[in-house]
């Protein structure tokens, strides 16, 4: 039988997932006493950091429930308290540190450190306990990289990542073989409904469709569908609408590629009430949802009002307090909607007052709101622009995306790769949780969109640079 491992966890794993306490399966866990009170100094204040030591303090509370001091020293079992159904209930147990222990620290690394006790700590479990593998769990590089210059075995915390690779992140989208029609028209069904054709298609390869992923030809004006529904290896298509003709734009916006083509469709289409785009600076991501969602509030009178929200974490050093009420607060986070919305009402034959009278009235429809007072709320009838959603992590996307109530859509901007969040990656933000877990949905949608279409200056500096 294999020996169980012993994970000795940093203040920074709970402070990031408070439920890390119940994800290592049949293992045991060692917390430091320091850990416990980093979590002390940390509970404090409204922050998703502040909230996060504060559930950690209580699930250990829940567990220290009715148990004496003979009990803690010999471990409690992690299954008491667990949030995990039965059939995934931790065997492990919870171990806190109980006496000081003795671990000689190089020199270069002082003891009155956090982090210099906690590697301590971890040399002291070494030797007491030789014939069992400590692993010491940080989120902290340096922390992880100190424990491999000491001899000790370290990992991240990986429990919270979507994907093994970022690579494997769906896309939205899959390029039929050439010889598609050969393989897949012998059986096939097509028929026009309200001005719509559909193909209903089996054969191999179907099964790995999800709804309104979208399927297209090699050409760039070859054959473009979108999946309706999948059964087993039969699925339904519809051919997507081209709004790449000025008699067909969205609010004077037409699709400049293939992939902004799909993102419209998506955008524009009321049965789908969750959108996700996912691209480098300039691909369109903005401006496509903007317009998209000024046709269907102004013209199509279908969604109430925009509301435009974004995660207020700068690039630069912080400018401090913003005076004025919420909307004025986040004002200056907002220059990618006064851009965009610069370029949807300019027109050669407008006049100043028109631009004027016409922007006043968009601002009565677009409102600005901050992440910080989404909780509680209800939003019915909204057309809801997340940006920067890379920078949430996966337990504050769904306390946005829950606030949608009955005729909201809702949809996540974001560039993965443009992450400026402590402790987020590629493979554990908040957008790409969404979109892996969102895509076997029916009224869901996701493109990843690639070309830049900003100017060749910024096309050529996101290659070079």
């Amino acid at each position: 039988m294999t020996q169980t491992r012993l994970f000795v966890l940093d203040t920074n794993v709970l402070m990031h997932d408070p439920t890390a306490l119940f994800r290592f399966q049949e293992h045991d866990i060692y917390l430091p006493m320091i850990v416990l009170e980093e979590l002390d100094n940390n509970k404090k204040g409204h922050s998703e950091v502040a909230r996060n030591a504060r559930q950690a303090s209580r699930f250990m509370d829940d567990l220290m429930m009715g148990t004496d001091t003979d009990s803690v020293a010999n471990g409690i079992p992690l299954s008491r308290g667990s949030l995990m159904t039965s059939s995934k209930a931790p065997n492990g147990n919870l171990f806190f540190q109980t006496e000081v222990m003795d671990a000689t620290l190089p020199s270069s690394l002082p003891g009155s450190k956090s982090d210099n006790t906690i590697l301590g700590t971890v040399l002291a479990l070494k030797k007491e306990y030789p014939d069992r593998n400590v692993t010491l769990v940080s989120k902290d590089t340096n922390m992880r990289i100190k424990a491999a210059i000491l001899g000790i075995h370290s990992e991240d915390y990986r429990n919270d990542q979507v994907l093994e690779d970022v690579e494997l992140l769906y896309r939205g989208m899959t390029e039929l073989s050439p010889n598609f029609w050969e393989e897949h028209s012998k059986e096939m069904a097509s028929w026009q409904e309200q001005g719509r054709t559909f193909y209903k298609l089996s054969g191999p390869g179907i099964e790995d469709w999800y709804p309104n992923q979208f399927v297209h030809l090699p050409e760039e004006d070859g054959f473009q569908a979108v999946v309706r529904k999948v059964e087993g290896e039969d699925a339904t298509i519809e051919t997507v609408r081209d709004f790449s003709s000025q008699s067909h734009n969205v609010w004077g916006i037409m699709a400049r590629n293939r992939e902004q083509n799909f993102a419209l469709n998506l955008l524009m289409d009321p049965e789908i009430d969750f959108v996700s785009l996912v691209g480098q600076a300039g691909t369109g991501k903005t401006l496509l949802t903007l317009a998209a969602g000024l046709a269907q509030t102004m013209e199509d009178q279908r969604y109430a009002e925009i509301i435009m929200t974004r995660v207020t974490i700068p690039v630069g050093e912080d400018i401090g307090f913003l005076p004025g009420t919420e909307e004025e607060k986040m004002t200056p986070w907002m220059g990618a909607l006064m851009d965009n919305l610069e370029v949807l009402t300019q027109s050669e034959h407008n006049s100043d007052w028109e631009r004027a009278a016409t922007q006043d009235l968009l601002n009565k429809r677009i409102k600005i709101r901050s992440l910080n007072f989404m909780r509680g709320r209800t939003f019915l009838n909204k057309f809801i622009i997340l940006d920067e959603a890379q920078n949430l992590t996966s337990k504050q996307m769904k306390t946005l995306i829950t606030r949608a109530g009955p005729g909201t859509k809702v949809v996540c901007l974001g560039n993965i790769a443009q992450i400026d969040t402590p402790y987020l990656t590629e493979t554990n933000s908040g957008l790409t949780y969404v979109v892996d877990r969102f895509k076997d949905w029916a009224h869901s949608g996701h493109v990843t969109l690639t070309r830049g279409e900003r100017s060749r200056l910024a096309d050529y500096a996101s290659e070079v640079l």
